[in-house]
C-alpha cells in the first residue's frame, strides 16, 4: 500500500481546527508552512555550527597566540560583552581550553578537525540522494521529524564526550558520521513541502526571504554554542541538539507537508484552483474552504490524489534540463560557503584584528556577521532572479563578484575591526547569494519542471540530487581547508578563489542561453533549454 493513503492531518491542526471550529484558509496555511519549515531547517543549521566554535578550544595552538590577559565576564552574550579578551570560563578551569582535547590537539589536530567535517558531509552528502527519493514517496511530515529527531540525537552523544571524558577520535567520527546521514533528510523535505504549497510567480523572492533560515540558523547556532561554552565544551553541542529535537516535535504536530491533507487540491495539479491559467499568466486564487468531514478532507481524498502520483528516479531526474550543470556549480559554491561555515571562528581567533588577537567566544559571536550578510545576500540574488528571470546568471554574477570580496576581505580584515565586520558582511553577500538561490528557487523550479508532465513527484529527488552534490563539495572544502591552513591562510583564501570561479564558469552555458534568449535569437537548443525561466 502506498505510503500517502496512510497519511493524516496534523494533530496540532486537528486540536486548532475543533477549537476554531472550521479550517484555516490556503493564505494562513500558507504562512504556517513558512514558518515552520523556516524554524525547522534553522534548527538544522543551528546544530552543525557548534564544531566551528569549538575548535579553537579543542586544538588550541597556543603557539601561534601570545599570552592575553583575562577578562571576566559573568553574563552571557548578549548581555555581556560581545566582544571580549580572554575570559575565565568552566573551560579554563578544567584545562581543556590551553591544553586542547585530546585526540584533537596533538600534532596534525587541525587535520583531525577537517576529517570531522568531512565525515559529516560526507555522509550528509550520501543520505541526501537516498533521502530524496525517500522524501517523494513517504510522509514527509513524519520522515522530518524522524530526521531531526535523530539528529539531534547524534549532536547531543558528541557533546557527551566531554562529559564522559572520551578521547577516541572513532567515537567522535561515528558521530558526525550518524549525525551527517539523520541531517540529510532535512533539506530536501523542507523545500518540498514549501514547493507543494506555492507556485512559481515570485518564487525567487519568496524562497530567497525563506532562505535566510541557513543564515539565522547559524547565527543561532552560533551564539548558543558560544553562549554555553563557559560550562564546558559538550554544552556547545547538546543544547543545539536539543533544540533539534524540539524542532522535529513541532514539525510532528503543526506541518501539513502537503495541501490534500487538510483538505486542498494540489497546487501543482491540473484540477487545482490554487493556480489559475489566464493568457499564460499565472494568478491565485484563495478560496476559504471548511473541512468538515475530516474523513473525506484528509483521508481517502487526499490520499487517492497522492497515490495516483509516482516518484521519480535518480536517473530521470538527472536528465532534466539544468540539473546538471547547477548541482555541479552548486559542488563548488558550497565548497566555498560551507569553509566558512566550519572555519571562520578558527580563522578569526588565529589571526590578528586591529593588532590583537580575539577570544574564542568573541569569534564565534563575529562570525555571525558573514551570516547576516549571507541573509541580505539571499534575499536580493531571489529578487534579481525573479525580475529578469535569469536563474543562471544572477548566480555566476553573484559567483564571480565573490572573488574580490575574499581576497579583500583576507588582505584587509586585519586593519580593525570596523574593517573586518563590513568586508566579511560583503564576502557573506556574494557567497550566500548563489547558494541560497540553487538550493531553493532553482530546485523547486527544476522539481516541477514541464518535461516531467504534471503528474510526477521529483521535488525532493531534483532537491536532493543539487543538494547532494553541493554537499560533496561542501564536505572537500573543510576537509582541504585543515590541510593548507598548515600553509598559511593565504592558501585557503586562493582554494577558495578557484572554487567560487569554477562556480561560475559552470553556469557559462545557460547564462549564454538566457542572454540569447531575452535577445530573441532562440534556436532548437536553446528553446529545449528555456531551464528556469519558462514564459508565465
Amino acid at each position: 500500500m502506498a505510503m500517502g493513503s496512510k497519511r493524516k492531518t496534523p494533530p496540532g491542526i486537528l486540536l486548532l481546527r475543533r477549537v476554531r471550529g472550521r479550517n484555516w484558509s490556503p493564505k494562513t496555511f500558507r504562512y504556517a508552512i513558512l514558518l515552520i519549515t523556516f524554524i525547522a531547517y534553522a534548527c538544522y543549521h543551528a546544530s552543525r555550527k557548534p564544531s566551528s566554535i569549538v575548535k579553537s578550544v579543542l586544538h588550541p595552538e597556543p603557539s601561534t597566540k601570545p599570552p592575553q590577559q583575562e577578562h571576566i565576564n559573568m553574563r552571557p552574550w548578549p548581555l555581556g560583552d560581545v566582544f571580549v579578551k580572554e575570559e575565565e570560563t568552566d573551560v579554563n578551569r578544567r584545562g581543556s581550553a590551553n591544553k586542547g582535547w585530546e585526540p584533537f590537539n596533538g600534532k596534525g589536530g587541525t587535520s583531525r578537525l577537517g576529517e570531522i567535517d568531512v565525515a559529516f558531509l560526507a555522509c550528509y552528502s550520501i543520505g541526501m540522494y537516498v533521502a530524496g527519493h525517500l522524501g517523494d514517496s513517504l510522509d514527509l511530515r513524519l520522515f522530518l521529524t524522524w530526521g531531526m529527531i535523530g539528529s539531534g540525537f547524534f549532536v547531543g552523544l558528541f557533546g557527551m564526550g566531554y562529559f564522559w571524558g572520551i578521547h577516541a577520535f572513532w567515537f567522535f567520527l561515528v558521530m558526525q558520521m550518524a549525525a551527517g546521514l539523520f541531517q540529510a533528510t532535512g533539506w530536501p523535505s523542507v523545500v518540498a513541502v514549501v514547493g507543494n504549497w506555492f507556485g512559481k510567480r515570485k518564487r525567487g523572492l519568496i524562497m530567497g526571504i525563506w532562505n535566510a533560515h541557513t543564515s539565522v540558523g547559524n547565527i543561532c547556532g552560533s551564539l548558543i554554542a558560544a553562549g554555553v561554552l563557559q560550562y564546558g565544551w559538550g554544552w556547545s553541542f547538546i543544547a543545539p541538539g536539543l533544540v533539534m529535537s524540539l524542532g522535529g516535535v513541532l514539525v510532528y504536530l503543526f506541518l501539513a507537508a502537503y495541501p490534500e491533507d487538510v483538505g486542498f487540491p494540489d497546487i501543482n495539479s491540473n484540477s487545482g484552483k490554487f493556480i489559475k491559467r489566464r493568457r499564460d499568466i499565472e494568478e491565485e486564487v484563495e478560496e476559504e474552504v471548511d473541512v468538515e468531514d475530516e474523513g473525506e478532507s484528509s483521508g481517502s481524498g487526499s490520499g487517492q490524489g497522492y497515490e495516483n502520483k509516482r516518484s521519480v528516479g535518480l536517473l530521470q531526474a538527472c536528465m532534466i534540463p539544468g540539473v546538471i550543470p547547477f548541482a555541479m556549480c552548486l559542488f563548488f559554491s558550497k565548497l566555498v560557503a560551507y569553509t566558512f561555515l566550519y572555519w571562520l571562528p578558527f580563522y578569526l581567533s588565529q589571526t590578528t584584528i586591529g593588532g590583537e588577537y580575539m577570544s574564542v567566544k568573541t569569534a564565534g559571536n563575529l562570525s555571525t556577521l558573514f551570516d547576516v550578510g549571507g541573509i541580505v545576500g539571499g534575499i536580493l540574488a531571489g529578487y534579481i532572479s525573479d525580475k529578469f528571470k535569469a536563474r543562471a546568471t544572477t548566480a555566476a554574477t553573484f559567483m564571480y563578484a565573490a572573488i574580490p570580496a575574499m581576497l579583500v576581505y583576507h588582505s584587509y580584515g586585519g586593519v580593525s575591526q570596523t574593517v573586518n565586520v563590513v568586508l566579511m558582511m560583503v564576502a557573506g553577500l556574494f557567497v550566500n547569494g548563489p547558494y541560497a538561490l540553487i538550493t531553493t528557487a532553482v530546485s523547486a523550479d527544476l522539481g516541477t519542471h514541464k518535461s516531467l508532465q504534471g503528474d510526477s513527484r521529483a521535488l525532493a529527488t531534483v532537491t536532493a540530487i543539487i543538494d547532494g552534490t553541493g554537499s560533496a563539495g561542501a564536505a572537500l572544502g573543510p576537509l582541504l581547508t585543515g590541510f593548507l591552513s598548515t600553509l598559511g591562510w593565504e592558501a585557503v583564501f586562493y582554494m577558495l578563489v578557484v572554487g567560487a570561479l569554477c562556480a561560475g564558469l559552470l553556469l557559462t552555458r545557460l547564462v549564454i542561453a538566457e542572454i540569447r534568449e531575452k535577445l530573441g535569437y532562440v534556436d532548437e537548443v536553446t528553446a529545449c533549454e528555456p531551464l528556469l525561466n519558462e514564459r508565465r
